[in-house]
C-alpha cells in the first residue's frame, strides 16, 4: 500500500494538533474528536502536554485515506522545542506549513518554513481557523506570497469566511466542496487566482510553457497532472483554506496529501556524508536514522526511527555509524500516539520504535555492517537562556545528575554545567518555558529542584599602573618566616609574569611562588571577591633571608603586594556581554531598538528582509536574565534570538558602585 510520511508545522497557535484530531476523524481512525483544552487528543498524550495545552514532543500519528497510508507527525509550535521540530520535519517527506486565517504568517511560520528549505521538502499552506471571525484568506494568501520564499499559489478558495465559512472551490476545476453553488461575489477572484496557479503550473514544466506561450490549448487532465508533478517535486507550494473545528476543506486536503505529496520511494537517492548513496527501496541496503528519543519510565529508553532504505527486522545486527558500535533490536514497533504495535518489519519509508538499546542517541545513523553509511547529524542551535538550579534537599542533590542525564538522552538542546566561578548548577536551554517544563520533568523522576536567575560572573581588573610591596615576615621560635617582594602592575591583554630583579636580591627559586601568590591574590580580587583579568606583573625588588625565606613566605608576599597595588591601580569591575541576535517582524523594529536601550545594549546592525528585520546587539548578560519571557512578551512570541559570548566590558560607575557593595555584604555574612 502507498504510504506517506507528513509533517505539520507552524507558530504555536494556529491549530496543528486540532487539525491533525480532524484529519483522524475524518479519515474514520477515530469515532470522536478529542480537544486540546480538554487533554484528550491522540497527539498530546504525556501529563504535561495535557496540563498546559500544547505540544511539547512530536505526536506520531497514522490513518489511510484513499487506499494510501498516511504517517503525520505533529510538532510543537513553540520554539522552545526546536529539536522536535526539527527531527519531526527532517524525518517526513514533505510538511503541512499552517498558517492562521486571522493572525497570518509568524515568526514560528518563517522558522518551519526555514527548515524545510533546508531540507529540501515540498509543502502544502495550510490556512486554518477559517471558521474564526476576522478570518481572512485573501489578506493571509498575500502575506504568505509576501513573506515566505517559493512558488506560492493558491488552489482552492473559500466559500464564505468566519462563521459563515462553508465550502472550498477547486481553483482549476471550479469544483466546490461540499457541492453548492458558487456565490456570484467569488467569481472574480476565482478568475484571477485560476490565472495565477496557471502560471505558476507551467512555470514548473518547460515543454508546458512553450505551448502555454503559444497559445495552444492545454486540457485540463494534463494540467492537473503537471500541477500534481510539481507539488510533488516541491517547484509549487499549493495554498487552500481549512477550518478544523468545522471540517470544512479536509476531503480537499486529504486528497492532495495523497495524489500530491511524495512518498519515501519517490523522494530520490540519499547521500551520506561520505558521498555514498542509497535508494529508499525496500530491496536497498538498509539505512535509517534515529530522529527522536524519550525515556519510558517502564520501558527505558524508545529510539525513534525512520527508516530509510532497505528493510529492517528483528534480530538483525545493525552497525551505529555514528557511535561505531553494533546493536541488535529484538522487537520492533510501528507507533500511533501513545500506543505501539509490534510489526514483523520496518520497510523504507517507515517510522518505527527501537527499545531496550541504551546507545542509541538522536541523530544516529543506523546502516546494514557489510555496506555502512552515515547521514549527517541534526544541526541545533545553541542555548539562549539559563537558570541556577538548587536541589531541595540532599537525597535530590544524588539523584540529579542521573535525572538530568535522561533529560539530555531526550533532549540534546539542555545543557548541563558548573559554573567555575560561582559555583552554580547551570541549566541552559531555548527559553525559560523549556527550562520551566525541564524541571517539571525532574520533579516527575522525583527530583526535586528551585531555581533562579544565574550570579553574574563579573571580573575585576586595573586600568592604570601601580608599584607596591609585599612583605611576610614572622618569627614564632625556631624558623621564622621571611618573604619580600616589591612589583610593578599595568593593564595588558591577558596575565604576564616576569622577573626584572637584579643582583640577587631574591633568589631565583623564589620567582615562582611570588607568581603564585600574585595568581592567588587575583582569583580572590580586591574590590568585591571576583577574579581579576588582563594584569601584567613585573617583580623589581625585594630581600630574603638566608634561613626564614621559604616558598610560602614568598607568595604570601606575592599575594599581599599584589592587593596593596591594585588600590593605587584605579581597579575597576567588569561585566560578561553577549552579542544578541533578535529575528522577528519589522512592525517590532522601534519596540525593538527602544527595550534594547534599556538594557543599555550597543546596536550593531539592522537587517531587513521582506517583513522581518534582524537586529545585532551587544549587551551586558546581567540585562539579559529575563530576556526569553520579555521577548516573547514585547512580540506577541512572534520574536526569536541566538547568543553568543562576546567578552568582558567595564561596569558603568553607578552600576558598580551597587554591585560591590552587594558582594561585599554577601562575603561579609559568608
Amino acid at each position: 500500500m502507498p504510504h506517506r510520511i507528513v509533517s505539520l508545522a507552524a507558530h504555536s497557535g494556529t491549530g496543528k494538533t486540532t487539525l491533525a484530531e480532524a484529519l483522524l476523524h475524518r479519515s474514520g481512525v477515530i469515532s470522536r474528536m478529542g480537544r486540546v483544552e480538554d487533554g484528550t487528543t491522540r497527539s498530546d498524550h504525556t501529563d504535561a502536554e495535557k496540563a498546559h495545552g500544547f505540544s511539547i514532543q512530536t505526536g506520531v500519528l497514522r490513518l489511510t485515506h484513499e487506499g494510501t497510508d498516511v504517517t503525520v507527525l505533529d510538532t510543537p509550535g513553540f520554539a522552545d522545542f526546536v529539536r522536535e521540530i526539527r527531527g519531526g520535519i527532517r524525518a517526513a517527506d514533505s510538511v503541512l506549513v499552517l498558517v492562521s486565517a486571522v493572525g497570518g504568517v509568524e515568526v514560528g511560520t518563517e522558522r518551519a518554513w526555514a527548515t524545510a528549505d533546508r531540507f529540501g521538502m515540498p509543502r502544502v499552506v495550510v490556512v486554518n481557523r477559517m471558521d474564526r471571525d476576522r478570518a481572512d484568506f485573501f489578506t493571509v494568501l498575500a502575506d504568505v506570497r509576501a513573506s515566505l520564499k517559493g512558488p506560492v499559489a493558491a488552489a482552492f478558495l473559500p466559500v464564505g469566511e468566519g462563521p459563515d465559512f462553508r465550502g472550498v472551490v477547486n481553483v482549476l476545476t471550479g469544483e466546490v466542496s461540499p457541492p453548492q453553488e458558487l456565490p456570484p461575489t467569488l467569481t472574480g477572484a476565482l478568475r484571477e487566482a485560476r490565472d495565477a496557479l496557471l502560471d505558476a503550473i507551467v512555470e514548473t514544466d518547460d515543454d508546458l510553457m512553450g505551448r502555454y506561450l503559444e497559445g495552444e490549448p492545454i486540457g485540463d487532465d494534463e494540467l492537473e497532472a503537471v500541477y500534481l508533478r510539481a507539488v510533488h517535486a516541491g517547484t509549487l507550494y499549493p495554498v487552500l483554506p481549512v477550518s478544523a473545528v468545522t471540517g470544512v476543506g479536509l476531503d480537499a486536503l486529504l486528497h492532495l496529501m495523497v495524489t500530491g505529496l511524495r512518498s519515501a520511494r519517490e523522494r530520490g537517492p540519499l547521500t551520506g556524508v561520505d558521498g555514498q548513496t542509497r535508494e529508499p527501496t525496500p530491496d536497498a541496503p538498509l539505512s535509517a536514522r534515529v530522529w527522536r528519543v524519550s525515556i519510558d519510565p517502564f520501558v527505558g529508553k524508545v529510539a525513534y526511527v525512520r527508516v530509510w532504505s532497505g528493510t529492517l527486522r528483528p534480530g538483525d545486527t545493525l552497525r551505529n555509524t555514528s557511535q561505531d558500535l553494533d546493536v541488535r533490536p529484538m522487537h520492533l514497533y510501528v507507533p500511533n500516539g501513545k500506543d505501539f504495535t509490534e510489526v514483523p518489519e520496518l520497510p523504507a519509508g517507515s517510522i518505527g520504535v527501537l527499545t531496550k538499546l541504551p546507545d542509541l542517541h538522536a541523530g544516529d545513523t543506523l546502516a546494514d555492517p557489510a555496506r555502512p553509511i552515515m547521514y549527517d547529524p541534526l544541526w541545533l542551535p545553541e542555548p539562549v537562556h539559563t537558570v541556577a538550579i538548587h536541589p531541595a534537599t540532599r537525597q535530590d542533590e544524588d539523584k540529579l545528575g542521573a535525572a538530568l542525564a535522561k533529560l539530555r538522552e531526550e533532549d540534546p538542546t539542555l545543557h548541563y554545567a558548573r559554573e567555575p566561578q560561582t559555583g552554580e548548577q547551570l541549566l541552559s536551554g531555548m527559553g525559560d518555558m523549556h527550562l520551566g517544563i525541564a524541571v517539571e520533568k525532574l520533579a516527575a523522576q522525583g527530583v526535586t529542584v528551585t531555581t533562579t536567575p544565574p550570579r553574574i560572573p563579573y571580573r575585576e581588573t586595573i586600568h592604570a599602573p601601580a608599584e607596591a610591596q609585599g612583605r611576610h615576615k614572622k618569627q614564632s621560635g625556631g624558623h621564622g618566616q621571611y618573604g619580600d617582594c616589591r612589583i610593578r602592575i599595568e593593564p595588558g591583554e591577558g596575565f604576564a609574569f616576569r622577573s626584572a630583579v637584579v643582583g640577587g636580591a631574591i633568589p631565583g627559586k623564589y620567582i615562582p611562588s611570588i607568581e603564585k601568590g600574585v595568581q592567588d591574590a587575583m582569583q580572590r580580587g580586591a574590590l568585591a571577591g571576583y577574579p581579576m583579568q588582563d594584569v601584567h606583573v613585573t617583580v623589581l625588588d625585594g630581600s630574603s633571608h638566608d634561613v626564614d625565606s621559604s616558598d610560602i613566605a614568598f607568595r604570601t608576599a606575592g599575594s599581599l603586594a599584589l592587593k596593596n597595588a591594585v588600590t593605587g591601580a584605579r581597579p575597576g569591575l567588569l561585566e560578561p556581554v553577549m552579542q544578541l541576535r533578535v529575528r522577528a517582524p519589522a512592525s517590532f523594529t522601534g519596540d525593538l531598538i527602544s527595550d534594547l536601550q534599556t538594557r543599555r545594549a550597543r546596536v550593531q546592525g539592522m537587517d531587513p528582509e521582506g517583513t522581518v528585520i534582524t537586529v545585532t546587539a551587544l549587551v551586558p548578560q546581567a540585562e539579559l536574565q529575563t530576556y526569553s519571557a520579555d521577548l516573547r512578551s514585547l512580540t506577541g512570541d512572534r520574536g526569536a534570538f541566538s547568543l553568543k559570548p562576546h567578552g568582558y566590558q567595564p561596569v558603568p560607575e553607578s552600576l558598580a558602585k551597587k554591585i560591590i557593595e552587594s558582594r561585599q555584604g554577601e562575603l561579609a555574612g559568608a
